[in-house]
């Protein structure tokens, strides 16, 4: 099969030839995957079967300093929601800025510099960049982003939490300003062919929610249907991909009803990944499932494997199985069980 093929036919929980895998890593990790095989690039290395397109991005963004009247660090970089990310000396990590921290009122959010997705630039390349991956019979992504994310980010979670219960007016404008850039890009990716929006929230903690199921249900649900349904009018075809790390049982069936068709990343720490299968499988499925806050760092090559073995077999048994990591894989995983984790994949991922 050709990759395209591969993934289309497992996400639609059908037998591929063999389950379709991922996985990527954070610098230092790049550096020794650099050092141990020569290449730079992992998804040719390995033979991942997705690529992804993206709207382009403003060559300048606004002034977002003077939403910062305390100052900003060396060297902060802002997105095009002016949130703020500070460098810091722990490996990659870096500390988070608010831009609307001290704001109250609609009135305020009205003055921000919102970003503006829709002028051609941004978009119009997209037709001809799904066209030319699948030429090359990729399985084709277009990354969508986040709403309670970057929603959060924007006056930080706490204030965002307590204006969602207290001040319903001043969230909604942040999170319908989002969803409508958030449709508008589903609208395109739609229209361009792609196989899949890369789409999601992070809204699960270790064992259980981080907002109560019906604050999901009224505040996001609806603001992810309508994203949903931007793509699917467009190209009923299109797959759905919805993230969120931890434990997020409560809405599963919420998720299915409006529309997505995939969940990552299934972490094993938090649900299980073969009682979701079991429940869940004739309608959804799963990329992800091979842990990465046990497995991958702190189990054995032999572990690593065991896991792959377990997870095709109880998860990916009949198709819906695209195999990876739960998280990018940080510095703190062994090379040898990257190599583990390569190894088992083409040994106990082939379908018979």
């Amino acid at each position: 099969m050709s990759p395209r093929e591969r993934v289309l036919t497992a996400i639609r929980r059908e037998k591929p030839d063999r389950v379709p895998k991922e996985w990527s890593f954070t610098p230092t990790l790049q550096e020794e995957f650099v050092r141990q095989t020569g290449a730079t690039n992992a998804a040719e290395y390995f033979g991942f079967e997705r690529r992804t397109v993206s709207f382009r991005g403003p060559e300048k963004l606004p002034d977002f300093t003077r939403f910062y009247p305390d100052g900003v660090p060396e060297g902060c970089s802002f997105s095009e929601y002016g949130t703020g990310r500070a460098p810091s000396d722990f490996f990659h990590f870096t500390s988070r800025l608010y831009p609307l921290a001290k704001t109250e009122t609609v009135a305020e959010l009205e003055e921000f510099p919102w970003p503006d997705y829709t002028p051609g630039w941004r978009h119009a390349h997209l037709e001809q960049a799904v066209a030319d991956l699948h030429s090359d019979e990729w399985f084709v992504a277009g990354s969508i982003g986040h709403i309670w994310e970057n929603a959060w980010q924007m006056p930080r979670m706490e204030k965002l939490m307590e204006k969602m219960l207290l001040d319903p007016p001043y969230a909604g404008y942040i999170f319908d300003r989002i969803t409508e850039d958030r449709a508008f890009m589903a609208t395109r990716y739609g229209q361009a062919g792609c196989d899949m929006i890369h789409c999601g929230d992070d809204i699960g903690m270790q064992d259980r929610m981080m907002m109560s199921p019906k604050m999901w249900r009224e505040w996001l649900k609806p603001r992810w249907r309508r994203v949903i349904k931007a793509a699917k009018d467009e190209n009923p075809e299109i797959l759905a991909w919805y993230h969120s790390d931890g434990d997020v049982r409560p809405v599963i069936e919420d998720l299915i009803e409006i529309g997505f068709d995939i969940l990552n990343p299934v972490q094993p720490e938090c649900m299980d990944p073969a009682a979701l299968k079991r429940q869940y499988g004739d309608r959804l499925s799963f990329w992800g499932c091979i842990g990465t806050q046990t497995t991958m760092p702190f189990g054995s090559p032999a572990d690593v494997k065991a896991a792959v073995k377990w997870t095709v077999e109880n998860v990916g048994c009949d198709g819906g199985l695209l195999i990876a990591p739960t998280h990018v894989l940080e510095p703190d995983v062994p090379w040898e069980n990257v190599v583990a984790l390569s190894e088992a994949v083409e040994e106990y991922g082939v379908y018979h």
